[in-house]
């Protein structure tokens, strides 16, 4: 599973003219399942995403994570994260997961994070066709992936 993690001070998924999520500060997290993937790179990138240590303590330091400042987390299912682009201009996805495989980590990964910091993970919809808006708190942006583990 690959993440890319944004800080924001806030975030929102819309699909078509409806608001389905928002969110004050916290993470916006896109989530790329790929072919492969276990339960147990759902719930360790869960793990990583809570405690990772990059809101800011009173000197300024990245030192908090987003369980310990209160904030939200608003997790996205992403497909391309997964993309290919080896060859041509085209990108590939054929390492994305299908959808029997990828739903049940995307949502796995949210109720992880939702049981790790006892607040509900806010969602989009897997699959559908979302504009997610947000601003970048910083920028702070972190690309996770759980083969790499680092």
């Amino acid at each position: 599973m690959r993440l890319v993690i944004q800080r924001v001070s806030r975030a929102s998924v819309t699909i078509g003219t409806e608001l389905r999520s928002s969110i004050g500060a916290g993470l916006m997290v896109l989530v790329g399942v790929a072919e492969g993937d276990t339960p147990d790179d759902a719930r360790w990138l869960a793990a990583k995403t809570v405690a990772l240590r990059i809101f800011p303590d009173a000197e300024g330091v990245m030192n908090r994570s987003v369980t310990d400042t209160g904030g939200e987390i608003l997790a996205v299912s992403q497909f391309t994260l997964n993309a290919s682009t080896r060859k041509g201009n085209r990108p590939s996805y054929i390492r994305a997961a299908g959808h029997a495989l990828a739903v049940p980590l995307y949502e796995l990964y949210c109720s992880e994070c939702a049981r790790l910091t006892g607040k509900d993970t806010a969602t989009g919809v897997f699959g559908a066709d979302m504009q997610v808006e947000l601003i970048n708190d910083g920028p702070v942006t972190i690309i996770i992936d759980s083969k790499l583990r680092e």
